[in-house]
C-alpha cells in the first residue's frame, strides 16, 4: 500500500474451515472516499465489510482507523455505522424512534435525540413523516430512514451493504445520486458493497474488484472500465465478448496472425507486455460495430475487423444488437440499423476498445492492483456506462 490512509486493512484473511473466504487484503482508504467494494456472489465482499465492521474477526491482519488498531474492537466501538441490505429497520418503531434508536443505546440526551432527529428527518426529506411505521413507507423512504439511524451517531465511517437492491429499477436510479450527493456534503468516508457495476462507476471515488476473496483490481471508475487489469475484470466490467487470436509483439505494435474469422493485422502495444502466443480478445458489445460484408470501413479507423454472419437481432433500445458468428465463436457487436440473420457483416473493434491478454494469463491467480499484469493494449477512451 502506498501511504497511510484513513482506513487501513494490512494483510486480512479469513477463513471459515478449511474454505478460504479472503486472502491477502491490503487496502487504504483516505477520509472522505467513496469506495465501492464490487464482485460476483460468493467473492467475498460482504465478508470484507462485516470485517471491517467488527462483526467478524479476521484470522490474519489487522484494520485501523486514523492509526487506532480497531481489529479487535467491537462493532460500537470503531466509530462506524452500517446500512444493511434489508435495512433492519424496528417494524413496531416509528420512523422517528427508528432513527433515534443508536442514540438511545448511547445514552444521549432526550433533547439532543429530538434535535438530531429532526435534523436526520429534514435531510433526508422525511419531514411530516416521523409517526409513520416502516410498514406505511414506501422502499424509497425505508431506505432513507435506515440511512438516517445509520447517521445520527454521526460515524467516521459510513458502510452499505447493498442498500439499493430492493428498490424498483427507476427509484434505484434516483437514490443512488442522493446518497452519493449526501456522502460529498457531510464528508464521511463510506465503503459500498454492490455487484452491480453501473451503480459502483457512478457513485464510487475508487472501484475495488475482488474475485475469489483477493484484489483483482481497484482504481478510478475510468481507469478498471478502460484499462482492465485481467481478463476477469475485463469480463467483469462488460467486456463479455471472447475471441481466442494468436500474435506476437512487433516494435511497438502487436500483430494479430490471420485466424479463420480475420486478417493479419496490427495494433498499438502502447507499452504493455504481451508476449508471441495465444491471445484473448475481449470487447463489448457496444464498442464493436457492424458493417455489410462489402461496406467500405475508414482506413483511419484503426482496429480489427473479422468476418462473420448474423445469428439474431434485437432492440435494447439505442442501437440495434446482433448475435454474430466468427468462426466457431459467437459475439454481440451493436448496429445503427438492424441485418437480418444469415447476412454476411463485418465486425470491427477499435484497437482502443480491444482487451487483450496472454491465455496462460486467464488461468494464473488474479494479480494485486500495483503490479503491471496484461492489460488493454491502449489509452483510455471516454467512459460509456450501459444499464
Amino acid at each position: 500500500m502506498s501511504g497511510q490512509g484513513f482506513l487501513e486493512l494490512r494483510g486480512i484473511a479469513s477463513r471459515y474451515g478449511a474454505n478460504q473466504v479472503l486472502s491477502d487484503i491490503d487496502l487504504s482508504i483516505e477520509k472522505g472516499e467513496f469506495v465501492a467494494l464490487l464482485g460476483s456472489s460468493g467473492c467475498g465482499k460482504t465478508t470484507l465489510l462485516r470485517l471491517i465492521a467488527g462483526f467478524m474477526a479476521p484470522s490474519a491482519g489487522d484494520v485501523s482507523v486514523a492509526a487506532r488498531d480497531v481489529t479487535r474492537l467491537s462493532p460500537d466501538k470503531r466509530g462506524m455505522a452500517l446500512v444493511f441490505q434489508s435495512y433492519a429497520l424496528w417494524p413496531h418503531m416509528t420512523v422517528s424512534q427508528n432513527i433515534a434508536y443508536g442514540l438511545k443505546l448511547r445514552g444521549v440526551r432526550r433533547a439532543e435525540i429530538a434535535a438530531r432527529v429532526s435534523a436526520m428527518q429534514q435531510l433526508l426529506g422525511l419531514e411530516g413523516l416521523g409517526d409513520r411505521k416502516p410498514a406505511a413507507l414506501s422502499g424509497g423512504q425505508r431506505q432513507r430512514v435506515a440511512l438516517g439511524r445509520a447517521l445520527a451517531i454521526d460515524p467516521e465511517i459510513l458502510l452499505l451493504d447493498e442498500p439499493l437492491s430492493n428498490l424498483d429499477a427507476r427509484i434505484r436510479l434516483t437514490v443512488r445520486h442522493e446518497l452519493r450527493a449526501l456522502q460529498k456534503r457531510l464528508g464521511i468516508t463510506a465503503i459500498h458493497v454492490t455487484h452491480d457495476r453501473e451503480e459502483a462507476m457512478v457513485m464510487a471515488d475508487r472501484i475495488v474488484i475482488l474475485d475469489k476473496g483477493r484484489i483483482a483490481q481497484q482504481g478510478s471508475p475510468e481507469e478498471v472500465y478502460n484499462r482492465p487489469a485481467s481478463a476477469f475484470v475485463a469480463a467483469f466490467m462488460g467486456a463479455e465478448n471472447l475471441l481466442h487470436l494468436s500474435g506476437r509483439p512487433e516494435g511497438e505494435d502487436f500483430a494479430l496472425s490471420a485466424g479463420e474469422a480475420n486478417a493479419e493485422c496490427r495494433l498499438p502495444l502502447d507499452g504493455r507486455p504481451l508476449v508471441s502466443g495465444p491471445v484473448e480478445a475481449r470487447f463489448r458489445p457496444e464498442a464493436a460495430r457492424l458493417f455489410a460484408e462489402g461496406e467500405a470501413i475508414d482506413d483511419t479507423a484503426a482496429g480489427a475487423v473479422f468476418a462473420g454472419k448474423v445469428l439474431a437481432v434485437s432492440y435494447p433500445g439505442g442501437d440495434w444488437r446482433h448475435v454474430v458468428r466468427l468462426g466457431d465463436a459467437e459475439i454481440m457487436a451493436d448496429a445503427d440499423c438492424a441485418f437480418q440473420p444469415g447476412d454476411a457483416v463485418k465486425v470491427h473493434v477499435p484497437a482502443h476498445a480491444l482487451f487483450l491478454f496472454n491465455s496462460s494469463a486467464a488461468s494464473a491467480p488474479e494479480t494485486a492492483p500495483d503490479t503491471a499484469p496484461a492489460a488493454p493494449i491502449s489509452r483510455a477512451e471516454p467512459v460509456k456506462v450501459t444499464a
